[in-house]
Order: C-alpha cells, then structure tokens, then sequence
C-alpha cells in the first residue's frame, strides 16, 4: 500500500511543521490531486484517509467520477478552465478553485442559475509566473469578488494560489504571505454572511512547498505526486 505509507509520511510532516507553528492539524485539509490518476488509485488514497480531490481537466474528471462517489468526498476543480467548460465542471465538482477572470466567473453563475445548484469558488491571485493563471492584482480580484458576493447561488469559499517554480524560499514565501494579505483585504471590504460562504479558506502549497505554505497560513494543501507516487 504504497500510496497509504505516502500520506503517512505526508501526515507525520504535517504534524511536525503544525507543532513548530503552534497551529492545529484540524485546521488544514489534506487534499489528493488526482490529475492523471486512476480510479483504482484514488480508492487507495480514499481508503488512507483522503476526502478531497482535485482535477484539472474536465472531460478526465467526468469519466472517474461517473465510476466512483465516495461517502462524504468532496471534488475540486484545480486547474485552468475554458469558458466552454463551465457547465460540466458546475455540474461535476463542489467547488471551483480556479476563476480567473470575470467572464469565467459570469458564466459560473449563469450555470448554477440554470441548474438552480449552488457552486463553491474560490479566487485565484497570480502571485508567481506571468504565465500561470490568476487574477493579477488585488483589484481586479476585488472586482471578481462583488461580483460573487451579488450572485444568487455562487457561494465564496476562499482563494487560491500557485507560488512561483524555484526553490528560492524567500519568493515562495512571499507568493503565499500577498494571499494572506489579499485575503485580509478581502475580508474587510467584502464581508460574507454566514449562510452565503466564507473567505476564510486559503489553498495554497503543493508537494514541493506545503511545509513552507502552512507555516504561512495555508488552510488546504494539494498534494499530487507526494501522494501517488510509486
């Protein structure tokens, strides 16, 4: 059960960096990214103790998901989204961590209405490569921010960010702590009612930097090839 002994590792990491901050392991979710892996595989990691997956890419997502539903699982959509796919990923996932622009956060919306189901998203802040997706400032994620705030069945959960692809810790650093910032920011100018979601959520850090990441306040960690590796 190579896949269990890796989330025990991962775990006992988890614990440690928890303890050094003062923090709680109840605090952070532990989530499988399961792009790329099979269904059989993400039984094990099921039976270990995971209860959040992530995907990245809709059409894979649909055919696992078709063959499996785990009691109280709980699927994320991680990656980059394409307008034309914002129907079936309203359909198939509980949150969307990705929105990137107000056109994809639009038809969001337009989805949940049709279908009238709510939909969890969170915001994604560029903080790394110019490449890589994300709102690519505090205002223009403020602005995506009232516009969820005024949706009927979007529901906020949070943000999400990738740091920047180095081992230079201090720029990782730095990528996670201008989350926390936007997300304080956030907060105080767009606050949420309880019954319509939370910004409390903070989805950052990922096999190579989830240490760094809680100690920076993240509150759920997406862990792929640390998971599933043979």
């Amino acid at each position: 059960m190579i896949i269990a002994e890796n989330i025990a590792k991962i775990e006992e990491r988890i614990l440690k960096t928890c303890e050094k901050t003062g923090r709680k392991r109840g605090e952070i979710t532990l989530m499988g990214v399961s792009k790329f892996v099979s269904v059989q595989k993400m039984e094990e990691a099921y039976k270990a103790g995971i209860c959040f997956f992530g995907e990245s890419r809709v059409q894979e997502a649909a055919e696992k998901l078709n063959q499996l539903r785990f009691d109280g699982a709980r699927y994320h959509f991680i990656g980059s989204l394409q307008r034309n796919k914002a129907k079936q990923a309203a359909l198939l996932f509980d949150c969307i961590q990705s929105p990137d622009r107000i056109e994809l956060i639009e038809e969001l919306d337009k989805q949940t209405v049709a279908h009238n189901a709510p939909l969890e998203v969170m915001l994604e802040l560029r903080t790394g490569e110019d490449t890589k997706s994300g709102f690519k400032d505090t205002v223009s994620l403020c602005k995506a921010a009232e516009f969820v705030l005024k949706s009927k069945l979007l529901k906020p959960a949070g943000f999400m960010t990738m740091a920047p692809f180095t081992d230079e810790e201090k720029l990782i650093r730095g990528a996670f702590r201008q989350l926390v910032k936007t997300q304080e920011e956030i907060k105080k100018n767009f606050p949420v009612e309880a019954e319509k979601g939370t910004w409390d959520c903070l989805s950052m850090g990922m096999s190579g930097d989830f240490e760094i990441a809680i100690e920076e306040g993240s509150t759920l960690l997406r862990i792929g090839s640390a998971i599933f590796k043979e």
